[in-house]
């Protein structure tokens, strides 16, 4: 039992597996707006100028209850910045990276738990004031995720609604700092005895390099839009030229090197704590040894070196110079090996595994088939000449979303099935979560592969109504098709707030410390309900995160040793093993 009120228990706590779970409910409230605001999106590519049924007379009386094309840019423009900042970011990271690290490398709490707390408050305060930027007299933000100017100063986007999203972006990449700061050192400094770098779990390896990624260009983000800010407010002229400047003026194409700089790693910064879990988890439930472990986190570490090499590619219709697109070129194509090193050792460690088909394993699975799909794409489109062609069009909406939607989605998913019993005490049901899992993974590849096909048929994005376009009027049905397959996407996550409502209502406890028979330290050390300070002894570590070996069922009547097991005191009964 814990001791105090509930005010000091879940508000005001400091233990990090607390702020873990209020990262993840505040990260899947905004995940439910942003997945709103793209049913919005696609109601209106489907049909265009329609009354938006249920809400569209609540939301938007003045043009009958459907969108107009402001609105419909303002929709686009936070739907983009909810689901990275607010709903993904502190789902994935924010979640997992306070809950499962201290608990996988020995540590009784983050090195500095009042600045982890501090670091979640503060993102809640970057949450309300992008709500409160909807409020604004003419609205919210509307230049776009990546707010280029001119079209996001004064001039392309009057009023209060886009400067107060851009401080709820800078207060966000301040709350990221601290949090990266606080999970660096707490990796390198509170590792339990004998927990080597190569005896990390690989989700601890991907919360790690995420989070050097965070602190070293998450401050490149944040100078973009504090600059953006002086330009908007005080009279400065950092990206601002032509007929607005004064004495000379800025330059715009500055802000899309400060914003790309940034930009490209935050692909990374949200794919590596998902390789990390599919890392693991790919291993535990094929009961084999993560294939070339090292090799693997070589691969990610060679990602995170590369990622602020390769930002050029966003940039080749921007004018950059034909030898440095090239260069650029070149990078994006040298850091698809270490990625593909990556994908590769996954399946090899799957081949020929004794593969388990529980629910984590299946969204990691998922995960690796939309990573395929998005990464091949991805090959296309650091192609210069091809990018050329391809880069303002639906395809490269696609593609991203195949990246940055699809397999941070499933691999979220993955990550809370598995740890939920850790997380709750309780556990999911199975067959609700198959579901889930499989109608989802249908349906995004429906949803995103439609749009590829819509952008490689030539429909640019972000047009309020391609149809005004004679070309581009027979892509109304695929469109459409479109729409249906994201509207059935939104109605199958109601499988999984039933059975998150259904554990919480009528499930029952969990018990076993281990329910998956794995070896990290957070199954084999820790009890459920994991208790403040999380071990009643720091463990001493004797190998490495994937122990799995069947001859081992012969003699200890099952297949993994714990991380921290002494082989001459294992016995079949011990670590939960039943």
């Amino acid at each position: 039992m814990i001791a105090g009120s509930f005010f000091s228990r879940y508000i005001v706590s400091t233990d990090h597996k607390t702020v873990g779970k209020q990262y993840l409910w505040a990260g899947l409230v905004f995940l439910a707006l942003g997945g709103f605001l793209a049913m919005l999106l696609r109601w209106q590519l489907a049909f265009p100028g329609a009354r938006v049924p249920l809400v569209g007379g609540l939301l938007f009386p003045e043009s009958g209850g459907a969108l107009s094309p402001d609105v419909y840019a303002k929709v686009f423009t936070t739907h983009g910045l909810v689901m990275i900042f607010f709903a993904i970011t502190p789902v994935l990271i924010g979640a997992f990276g306070n809950f499962v690290v201290p608990l996988q490398i020995g540590a009784r709490d983050m090195a500095f738990p009042r600045l982890n707390a501090a670091s979640f408050w503060i993102l809640v305060a970057s949450q309300l004031l992008a709500l409160a930027s909807f409020l604004a007299p003419l609205g919210t933000a509307s230049a776009g995720w990546t707010s280029y100017p001119p079209l996001s100063t004064n001039v392309g986007t009057p009023g209060w609604g886009q400067s107060v999203m851009v401080l709820a972006l800078l207060v966000n990449g301040f709350s990221t700092v601290l949090g990266g700061v606080n999970l660096i050192t707490t990796v390198i400094r509170l590792r339990a005895p004998g927990m080597g770098w190569l005896r990390l779990p690989a989700t601890t390896w991907g919360m790690f390099l995420t989070s050097i990624l965070n602190v070293t260009f998450v401050p490149v983000l944040g100078s973009a839009a504090l600059l953006l800010l002086l330009d908007r407010h005080l009279g400065t002229q950092f990206f601002i030229a032509g007929a607005s400047a004064r004495a000379g003026g800025g330059d715009p194409i500055a802000y899309q090197h400060l914003f790309w700089i940034f930009g490209h790693p935050e692909v990374y910064i949200l794919i590596l704590p998902a390789w990390g879990v599919v890392t693991d988890i790919v291993s535990f439930f094929s009961r084999k040894p993560a294939f070339a472990y090292p090799l693997t986190v070589g691969a990610m570490i060679a990602v995170t070196a590369l990622s602020g090499l390769v930002y050029g590619h966003h940039m080749f219709v921007a004018g950059l110079g034909p030898m440095l697109g090239q260069a650029f070129m070149a990078l994006t194509l040298v850091i698809s090996i270490p990625s593909a090193v990556i994908a590769l050792n996954w399946l090899q460690t799957i081949w020929r595994g004794s593969v388990r088909l529980d629910s984590p394993m299946l969204y990691a699975l998922g995960v690796i088939i939309v990573f395929g799909m998005g990464g091949l794409t991805g090959v296309l489109l650091g192609d210069l000449s091809l990018d050329v062609y391809l880069h303002d069009t639906m395809f490269v909406v696609g593609h991203f979303h195949l990246i940055m939607a699809s397999a941070t989605f499933l691999a979220s998913f993955a990550a809370i099935h598995f740890w939920f019993p850790k997380l709750f005490a309780r556990r999911l049901d199975e067959n609700l979560a198959r579901a889930h899992f499989s109608s989802s993974l249908v349906l995004l590849i429906l949803v995103f592969g439609g749009q590829m096909l819509a952008g490689y048929s030539g429909q640019p994005r972000r047009l309020f109504d391609p149809y005004q376009y004679e070309f581009l009027k027979p892509l109304l049905p695929l469109n459409r098709w479109t729409s249906y397959a994201a509207f059935a996407l939104a109605t199958a996550q109601l499988l999984f707030v039933w059975n998150v409502v259904r554990a919480f209502w009528r499930g029952a406890r969990e018990t076993d410390p281990n329910p998956w028979r794995v070896g990290t330290l957070e199954w084999t050390c820790a009890p459920t309900p994991v208790p403040v300070e999380n071990f009643a002894e720091v463990p001493q570590v004797q190998r490495g995160p994937h122990a799995f070996d069947a001859a081992l069922q012969a003699s200890l009547g099952r297949d993994f040793l714990g991380q921290a097991e002494l082989v001459s005191e294992a016995k079949p009964q011990s670590v939960g093993v039943k």
